[in-house]
């Protein structure tokens, strides 16, 4: 308003001038023509000045933008490192026996790198029934860390022939993978759920997942973990993370996470008594030695659901987004009491919405993404809701048609706030 003011205080002494300019009597009219003129410049002024502030302080939506896999791939992972270099992996060909591929964008660039495959051995790898595909990680330095199921075909295998959990690394060059290798020593039994995780501070890398427990059955299934520390290549035995007596459901997928202060997140879906599959989430703050558990969500089911579930960190703020009874749900985890904060749904009723992924943004706003219509051996659609800090729903659902035969999203936000879905 200072220069608007201004403005008017040069034209009034104009006007003052004119109104005794001489003393000549037609100077009184030219004085009222000009006072309405001063009024109608004042109003338009403060009109503009108005609708200018308010612009300024007028909330800017993120963009959203879903995106397909390169070449024909499914099941994207993404991660995000210190330098702002996204990196991304995403599977092709027979979904019982194919390849994981390999990608990177710098910060500010438009376009993936060319494509480097992962796995040492074609065909080893395996992405059938969504829950069984490959799993990447970013540690210390840009280091990038994948681990998957080996198909049938895969070598070396775990012990006594069994499926094994087969990792790989970028190596120092940036343009090769190392051969791949099984961390399997022990926990055989592998149907479902992998993942590995990264601390960037550390060095230390994580490799996890569900497998027979002392007894058979998904009732006393258990979650495992390899661990590596700083940087080295070797792995320690694996040892149990989860209780036994909550089991883990086999077909389903989890997800392993390391926040900013290296606490080790696992998120995944008991069994207890075969028909508790509830959500539940390991927290561990002394690197994997011990871990604390909670149930996220509850679940009563006497059946395997396939799901899928996800784990990201934005500004210190942890988010973790699960299915139970085909509505997906995301909520915030405190990073210093790993407590909850309260789930937040996708707006209105369903029944098949699958393999939710959630991020946020510098802002605080957080996207969920979700499938629908899909199912075994079946594609569907891809949708979104974007909410603000506090869980409110900002806008409408957005949808894309497209997501393919054992397909799911993954989300990245740039540093302008921007999200895109890949899928």
């Amino acid at each position: 308003m200072g220069w608007t003011t201004a403005a008017m205080d040069i034209r009034y002494g104009h006007f003052l001038m004119r109104m005794t300019k001489n003393g000549n009597p037609g100077s009184k009219i030219d004085a009222v023509n000009q006072m309405k003129f001063c009024v109608f410049l004042f109003c338009l002024l403060a009109l503009c000045a108005a609708a200018f502030s308010g612009s300024a302080t007028a909330p800017v939506m993120p963009t959203i933008t879903p995106v397909h896999v390169p070449d024909g791939g499914i099941q994207p992972q993404t991660a995000v490192d210190r330098a702002g270099t996204l990196h991304m992996i995403y599977f092709k060909g027979d979904a019982s026996a194919g390849d994981i591929e390999y990608a990177e964008r710098k910060a500010g660039a438009t376009d993936f790198s060319a494509p480097i495959r992962v796995n040492s051995q074609l065909g080893s790898a395996m992405a059938i029934g969504t829950v069984r595909g490959p799993q990447l990680a970013v540690g210390r330095e840009g280091h990038v860390y994948v681990v998957w199921m080996g198909s049938k075909q895969a070598k070396p295998t775990g012990p006594n022939g069994a499926d094994p959990i087969l990792f790989s690394r970028l190596d120092d060059s940036g343009k090769a993978f190392e051969p791949q290798r099984n961390l399997m020593q022990y926990a055989t039994g592998i149907n479902g759920g992998l993942s590995v995780a990264a601390d960037q501070a550390s060095g230390d890398v994580y490799v996890m997942w569900h497998a027979t427990g002392e007894t058979p059955g998904e009732a006393t299934r258990r979650v495992y973990v390899a661990r590596s520390t700083a940087d080295r290549k070797v792995f320690a035995r694996e040892s149990a993370a989860s209780p036994a007596a909550i089991g883990a459901c086999g077909c389903c997928g989890m997800r392993g996470f390391v926040d900013d202060r290296g606490a080790v997140y696992i998120l995944y879906r008991a069994a207890g008594d075969n028909v508790h599959r509830d959500m539940t989430l390991l927290v561990s703050t002394d690197h994997a030695k011990t871990f604390r558990a909670t149930m996220v969500a509850p679940w009563k089911l006497d059946a395997c659901p396939m799901s899928t579930n996800y784990l990201s960190e934005a500004d210190g703020r942890v988010f973790a987004a699960w299915e139970t009874m085909g509505q997906v749900y995301f909520d915030e985890i405190n990073p210093r009491t790993f407590d909850l904060s309260g789930a937040f749904s996708a707006p209105g009723d369903a029944q098949d919405r699958k393999h939710p992924a959630v991020a946020a943004n510098s802002r605080g706003e957080v996207l969920l993404a979700w499938t629908e219509g899909t199912a075994w051996s079946r594609g569907g659609t891809l949708a979104w809701q974007l909410y603000d800090e506090a869980g409110k729903p900002i806008g409408a659902e957005g949808h894309a048609n497209g997501v393919p035969v054992w397909g799911l999203p993954s989300i990245v936000a740039d540093r302008d706030g921007n999200f895109t879905i890949l899928y």
